[in-house]
């Protein structure tokens, strides 16, 4: 089990520490853990026919780098100095993303897709920060399936939930592709934001902060069994 403690100094509004980095998310997806061993396969597509397939080969010319950074989930815990390895989105989208697919510049908004099912939408303007990663390494180590094998996204800057796992497809969209249920679009912020405590949609963050924490125990729970019994 997580055990937060109370806000430490310099942590955004509502978050405590925790001295764990548990495997978390939507309890929907707590049984869907895709093998880490899978090899890397990204689609990417511009959402209007353009498309294409790379494999991990293609990431070559990219500069790989390591970055620490802090972790902050939306129901209010947070793990730091987290270090992970990988490409800056920024120079995969400008090198490999734009050359494949050409896209038009009035997409504005990034789809990440992934191996499990789920998906989630960045801002373009915020998924092209300089510490917004496409990462395949956490601690020196290549990613597990409990964090997002065979690669994930990790924007330090944004709510855990838009920090996508075990990526399979990016694309490229012209609206905001947000969830289709009522529930998953009242928690689903389009941008996310820490500092600002952009927990969802409706409701001011730090109301949401309190409907949030009891869950953090029994989720943990459920992801710890889920990563022992998955669903194939």
């Amino acid at each position: 089990m997580t055990e937060v403690t109370k806000q430490a100094r310099g942590l955004p509004p509502g978050q405590r520490e925790t001295a764990t980095f548990p495997r978390f998310g939507l309890p929907d997806y707590a049984r869907r853990a895709p093998d880490s061993r899978v090899a890397l396969q990204l689609a990417l597509a511009d959402g209007r026919g353009r498309s294409s397939q790379l494999d991990r080969e293609a990431l070559g010319p990219l500069q790989r780098i390591e970055q620490a950074s802090d972790f902050h989930c939306v129901t209010t815990w947070s793990t730091r100095g987290l270090r992970w390895g990988g490409f800056r989105f920024r120079d995969f989208y400008e090198q490999i993303l734009v050359p494949a697919i050409q896209p038009d510049a009035s997409a504005q908004f990034v789809v990440f897709r992934c191996l499990d099912g789920y998906s989630v939408t960045m801002l373009r303007e915020d998924a092209l920060q300089p510490d917004v990663l496409l990462a395949d390494m956490l601690e020196g180590r290549p990613l597990s399936a409990e964090h997002g094998a065979p690669m994930r996204v990790v924007a330090p800057r944004h709510y855990g939930y838009k920090n996508a796992k075990h990526l399979r497809a990016i694309e490229l969209r012209h609206d905001y592709h947000g969830p289709r249920s009522v529930l998953r679009r009242f928690v689903d912020h389009p941008r996310a934001r820490v500092a600002l405590e952009e927990r969802g949609r409706g409701v001011p963050g730090w109301i949401l902060r309190y409907l949030y924490r009891p869950l953090i125990g029994r989720t943990t729970r459920e992801f710890d069994e889920g990563l022992r019994t998955p669903s194939r």
